[in-house]
């Protein structure tokens, strides 16, 4: 696991308090070859239970943004609550039920055609997906919130290869 330092220093970037990145090496100990995939790895925290699973470059450092923002209330469906009443059975029902408001949101979908140097160096840097049959390393790049100690998280693989946990000590 490396620490924020170490991330600046191996990417050149700073990612951020919120990105967690693991240095991976993984080999085999048959001769069978094993598919090697992102989605095999989950990063767990035994402190408050978050579960992250690796994130592709593109998530952390793309051209491609959504933003979600409020614009208002209106409207909305029934919430049966205090001073309403609400009964159902089978095929019916009766009852009052009182109207709440609900958010409108406004979705907007942006793209940027500049180039993110720090997409190449992540894409570059990452654990390759491929067939492996001898050694091979990279980085796992994960999300996870709040101020964690390695001691407090656990990688898990669950894979062709089989299943593993590996919990992190502290230096």
């Amino acid at each position: 696991m490396m620490d924020r330092d170490e991330i600046k220093q191996e990417l050149g970037y700073d990612l951020g308090a919120d990105i967690v990145v693991l240095h991976v090496t993984l080999h085999t100990v048959s001769d069978k070859p094993v598919q090697v995939s992102h989605d095999d790895f989950v990063l767990v925290s035994s402190k408050d239970g978050q579960r992250s699973e690796p994130y592709e470059p593109g998530q952390i450092a793309g051209a491609d943004s959504l933003t979600v923002t409020p614009t208002g209330m209106r409207k909305g469906g029934r919430n049966p609550g205090f001073g309403g009443l609400t009964i159902g059975g089978m095929g019916g029902g009766m009852g009052t039920g009182k109207t709440t408001q609900t958010p409108d949101v406004k979705v907007q979908a942006q793209h940027d055609d500049t180039p993110n140097p720090l997409l190449a160096v992540l894409t570059e840097k990452i654990l390759p997906e491929k067939e492996i049959t001898d050694t091979i390393s990279g980085l796992l790049y994960f999300q996870m919130v709040g101020k964690l100690k390695p001691k407090d998280l656990e990688l898990h693989y669950k894979g062709p290869a089989g299943k593993m946990a590996l919990r992190f000590k502290p230096q």
